[in-house]
């Protein structure tokens, strides 16, 4: 099994089992501390988010999922699991009520993060105490973007098979092309190392597969309803980091967070991409952690 270096993760690993399959998470900082979850997307997993709990843990309880078939978590069959923003959505309930999570909770969300963290949160609105959003989605195509030709050959079914899972196409050029900024070969490894097999690879094929384009999609009466209960938010604390040079979570989608969340405080990356928090760096993370310290809540102990 994959063991990113210590030098690079150096967190204990905790494990909750949901119908036998192993989800891995991390669960960092003092317990009676404010919690920050952090959701990743695809195909990434808490490794991204590792410095940011480095930089938070002394003072909140960052718990950070990583998706069934992502990172250090199991990575079953079809046949055990399906592979869908419904489950996706219903693990992370059920991890935070394995944890007893009953308090206000910091939302950081990524990529796919964006609808399965505010898929969770849209049931429990009074829950979230402020919200970090960074190159994701909690709504359908926004009006004008165009799905990207790339990923249309990804749900191709035979076709898509053979270049995710047989020729890992999807977490291998990630790892070059969602960074526009140099990163050394092992932060590149640390990324792929989880993705390494055809088994391996199931979940960041299904999870092109489970985008919801349209009313054909499983996902998209969920997203609708995602988008709704976004108006739950308007009045919470919230930050939009973006990285502008992402090729699928572009401008449109900004300028759709904007148009929701009009009080937000923005941080655009015009040099930036979709891994973020590898591009912007320390700058981010401060940025970040200012903002989450600045609530006032009266539990952050700075």
């Amino acid at each position: 099994m994959f063991q990113p270096p210590k030098k690079l993760y150096p967190f204990e690993s905790n494990w909750h089992v949901i119908d036998g399959i192993r989800l891995h998470y991390l669960d960092e900082g003092p317990r009676d501390a404010p919690v920050i979850l952090m959701v990743h997307g695809n195909p990434t997993w808490s490794f991204y988010y590792r410095k940011l709990v480095l930089a938070l843990r002394d003072r909140y309880r960052c718990v950070v999922p990583d998706h069934i078939g992502c990172g250090l978590s199991d990575k079953p069959s079809d046949n055990q699991y399906h592979y869908t923003l419904a489950s996706r959505i219903s693990d992370l309930a059920s991890l935070m009520g394995h944890l007893k999570v009953t308090n206000p909770v910091h939302l950081i969300v990524h990529d796919w993060g964006g609808m399965i963290g505010f898929g969770w949160a849209a049931q429990r609105p009074e829950q979230i105490a402020s919200m970090v959003i960074s190159n994701t989605a909690a709504f359908p195509l926004p009006t004008g973007k165009k799905f990207p030709t790339a990923l249309g050959l990804v749900r191709v079914p035979l076709l898509g098979s053979l270049l995710v899972r047989g020729f890992n196409a999807f977490s291998a050029i990630a790892a070059r092309v969602a960074f526009k900024k140099p990163v050394s070969a092992e932060v590149r490894a640390g990324y792929t190392g989880p993705y390494d097999s055809w088994s391996n690879r199931i979940a960041t094929l299904r999870f092109v597969q489970d985008i919801p384009l349209g009313s054909a999609d499983q996902a998209f009466k969920i997203v609708q309803a995602t988008e709704v209960s976004l108006a739950d938010f308007k009045q919470k604390p919230c930050l939009l980091a973006w990285g502008e040079l992402d090729f699928v979570f572009d401008l449109h989608f900004l300028n759709k967070w904007k148009e929701i969340f009009k009080q937000a405080r923005v941080i655009s990356h015009k040099d930036c991409g979709h891994y973020l928090l590898e591009d912007a760096g320390e700058p981010l993370i401060q940025s970040i952690a200012h903002f989450l310290d600045s609530q006032g809540d009266g539990l952050a102990r700075i």
